[in-house]
């Protein structure tokens, strides 16, 4: 696996895992590689640091658990950045979205529960929706 930093025409940043680099020009060649945030399709390698790996001999599960750790510290970070920039609406939150999805005045961030029945109707309705797991608090 290769992970690539990645910057599409907009300037948007992000990174992205490859089987290997072959597969990551072949993706492009192919146009299947897009910016996640604006969906661009003009997307380039940026610059990347390597990876330098010290003398000692690093186990997979170490590797593994560092992994974790950083995902859980990024799934934190987004959590705490939803929570002092988004309204809680709950169980609610269907509801909330389609008055703002078709009221279009009412546009605020908001964030709360959905059932799966709900998230499948508000798609086939059009509307968008990203899921975030949530860490918990004690955890």
């Amino acid at each position: 696996m290769i992970k690539y930093n990645l910057k599409c025409k907009k300037n948007h940043e992000f990174e992205s895992w490859f089987s290997n680099s072959k597969e990551y020009e072949k993706l492009k060649r192919k146009k299947l590689i897009e910016c996640i945030f604006c969906k661009s399709l003009e997307v380039e390698k940026t610059i990347m640091s390597p990876r330098i790996v010290n003398s000692k001999k690093i186990s997979k599960t170490e590797v593994m658990e560092k992994e974790l750790k950083k995902i859980k510290k990024d799934l934190i970070n987004i959590k705490k950045f939803v929570k002092q920039n988004f309204e809680f609406v709950g169980d609610r939150f269907s509801k909330e979205v389609k008055n703002m999805y078709y009221d279009k005045k009412n546009n605020k961030n908001i964030y709360g529960t959905a059932t799966e029945q709900e998230k499948e109707e508000l798609q086939n309705e059009g509307i968008e929706l990203t899921t975030i797991p949530w860490v918990k608090d004690d955890n």
